[in-house]
């Protein structure tokens, strides 16, 4: 596995009106991998992943990307990281294209450089004939594509999906997952993938298991699957989440 790590985050602490969403949460991201950030709904992910893009800041805790300080260099940390969210950031209203260049205008990429990456990105993604569509007319899978082709265009180190594939259909899922996943393999891109799906966890290199903000387990799908000591993986994940320090 790499070792380059590309984002690290230390002892991150959040609570809101007094209650604690995330205790005390350690995270590395290293080049080429992909990690799953499996826990249910209320575990925590929403707000690590909050975090990590910058939108609040931690009550205790350090984000670094690239060795950028998120706290005392935010525009340096947060140029290298591209990002899909789970709800819909596109502007319903506008074309495709519209919405990319508003997005490389964000970045300041010139517009030839932009709209050839444009270009390549929808192509990539077999959007090459949507680029002019209105977005509000494109089916839910295509948005999603459409968000991931944005979130590359600036080039980032690190990509963070925020349960992603909700609202998917099971072929457009795979399809998203798979298409991240070689991501990883071809651009050296680290990957932070969270979701509440245990069969998207399953097919990273690597499985954070986050209940109630805390970690109960961090390491290869081999080894959880070695210490879960369960039949199948879907019986690990449950035991896991019912027995901390597994």
């Amino acid at each position: 596995m790499p070792e380059t790590c590309l984002l690290t985050a230390q002892d991150l602490h959040k609570a809101y009106n007094g209650k604690p969403a995330l205790k005390g949460v350690t995270v590395a991201l290293r080049a080429g991998e992909m990690l799953a950030l499996l826990g249910p709904n209320g575990a925590g992910k929403s707000t690590l992943l909050q975090l990590l893009t910058g939108l609040f800041t931690p009550d205790s805790g350090t984000i670094e990307v690239l060795g950028h300080d998120m706290r005392a260099h935010p525009a340096r940390a947060l140029t290298r990281l591209g990002v899909v969210f789970q709800q819909s950031a596109l502007d319903m209203d506008l074309s495709v294209t519209a919405n990319l260049l508003f997005h490389t205008d964000l970045h300041g990429l010139p517009r030839a450089v932009a709209r050839q990456r444009i270009a390549d990105g929808l192509a990539a993604m077999g959007l090459g004939d949507q680029a002019k569509a209105v977005v509000r007319s494109l089916s839910g899978g295509t948005r999603r594509k459409v968000e991931l082709v944005r979130a590359l265009l600036h080039e980032p180190a690190v990509l963070l999906m925020d349960e992603a594939t909700v609202g998917l259909d099971p072929a457009s899922r795979q399809h998203l997952l798979d298409t991240v996943r070689g991501l990883c393999q071809t651009r050296g891109m680290a990957v932070l993938w969270a979701t509440h799906l245990i069969e998207e966890a399953r097919v990273a290199d690597r499985l954070m298991l986050l209940h109630q903000g805390t970690v109960r387990f961090d390491g290869s799908i081999d080894a959880f699957m070695c210490a879960a000591e369960g039949p199948d993986f879907q019986t690990g994940v449950l035991r896991a989440l019912e027995k901390p320090g597994l």
